[in-house]
């Protein structure tokens, strides 16, 4: 046993980047993260193949794609979580530049989709680069507010309010009220824990119950869903009805995976009612313990920067973290029916590129951002296994920024 310590007390004086980004990095949001992805591969494999029947393409057409995906995404999952702060930041200023031209570009000249116009094309791939936009900002507009804290001068609030306002014209346009609404709540947070005076933040809610009061009463798609939400007589609610009907037939332990019927006949079964398919085949237990997952990714993340002192930090997976909880919770209250309506994929298990992609870049941030920066100057020793598997809070990120 003393052998094997003396191994692991080694193998924790690694300097190389991986060394160093293993023993500073949240191993168990990382983990819960590749659970999540399991349960996607699993998931998307049972719900795909009656889709692809529908719309004529080979069985396990969409798995295929999928699995795919994931491989760019677990790449710059991984990436991105190597990123020192200063990288982070600057990464993700580009990549919102860059996402906020595409989205225009896909409102001028993207074809619409369901009503939307949120695609561009190019080396026969679509992409929805709005996707990129929420990680994007959340990031972008951490550092120009943290940097006004510091620089009282620098017109940080501004500058990340201007942002906003461009990136929320631009979904809106699509439209695309679902993202708009979180992209929203991502800047809220921020500018409330940053310090906004009370009567600002009251303000700004104000102006949000406003916004969707508006969206409600001038945009058509909205009012119909809501109508529908608060009576379900008043239109078309099969997806709906359906997504409820697969988890009274799932009950607690569920059908199994792929014996699932009431996924035969649900649209979107692979993308936005995927978690109706989780409760058909896995159950209420195997639910239960999937929304488990979630909490504990968005706990664990709010717990690892609660001593922190950098604004940054703070604001950065503030945005993060709302970002991921509030896109499961809209797609599971949208299945449960306690919302109305809203198509948006569940992170990570969710059948689409786009959405995974911008996921990968967002966790690895986050991942980044959280990593350990401090503390000790030296390796801790270990006496006893007990302490050996307890030692992943320790340890230091020599990428000084």
């Amino acid at each position: 046993m003393r052998t094997a310590l003396n191994l692991a007390q080694t193998i924790r004086t690694d300097k190389s980047v991986l060394g160093r980004w293993w023993w500073t990095v949240d191993r168990w949001t990382f983990m819960s993260i590749i659970v999540l992805v399991l349960f996607g591969i699993l998931l998307v494999t049972a719900a795909s193949p009656s889709v692809a029947e529908r719309l004529d393409v080979r069985p396990f057409y969409f798995v295929y794609r999928h699995i795919v995906f994931l491989v760019p995404t677990l790449g710059l999952l991984l990436a991105c979580s190597l990123m020192s702060r200063k990288t982070a930041w600057r990464v993700s200023s580009l990549t919102l530049v860059i996402s906020i031209f595409l989205t225009g570009v896909a409102i001028l000249m993207g074809a619409e989709v369901k009503g939307a116009t949120r695609w561009v094309h190019f080396l026969g791939l679509s992409l929805q680069p709005s996707e990129f936009i929420k990680p994007a900002f959340a990031v972008t507009s951490a550092w120009l507010i943290a940097r006004h804290q510091h620089e009282p001068d620098f017109p940080g609030h501004q500058l990340a309010t201007g942002l906003f306002l461009v990136a929320l014209t631009l979904l809106m346009m699509q439209p695309d009220l679902g993202m708009s609404f979180v992209l929203s709540s991502i800047w809220g947070v921020q500018v409330f824990l940053s310090g906004l005076p009370m009567l600002w933040v009251l303000l700004l809610f104000v102006t949000g119950v406003v916004g969707l009061f508006s969206a409600y009463m001038f945009l058509p798609h909205v009012t119909s869903r809501v109508d529908r939400f608060l009576d379900p007589a008043s239109g078309d609610n099969y997806q709906v009805q359906k997504s409820l009907d697969a988890f009274r037939n799932g009950g607690l332990f569920g059908t199994g995976p792929g014996h699932g019927q009431v996924k035969l006949t649900l649209p979107d079964a692979h993308a936005d009612f995927i978690f109706s398919v989780a409760g058909e085949e896995l159950g209420l237990i195997a639910t239960v313990f999937l929304i488990l997952v979630f909490c504990f990714i968005v706990i664990r993340s709010v717990i690892r920067i609660m001593n922190s002192e950098d604004m940054f930090i703070v604001l950065g997976t503030a945005g993060l973290v709302t970002q991921f909880a509030l896109q499961s919770l809209i797609h599971m209250g949208s299945c449960l029916q306690l919302i109305p309506a809203k198509g948006m994929t569940l992170p990570f298990i969710s059948y689409g590129g786009s959405s995974l992609l911008s996921l990968g870049m967002g966790m690895g941030m986050l991942l980044a951002l959280t990593r350990k920066r401090s503390q000790a100057s030296s390796p801790p020793q270990w006496n006893s296994w007990y302490e050996f598997l307890n030692a992943g809070e320790g340890g230091t990120d020599d990428d000084n920024d």
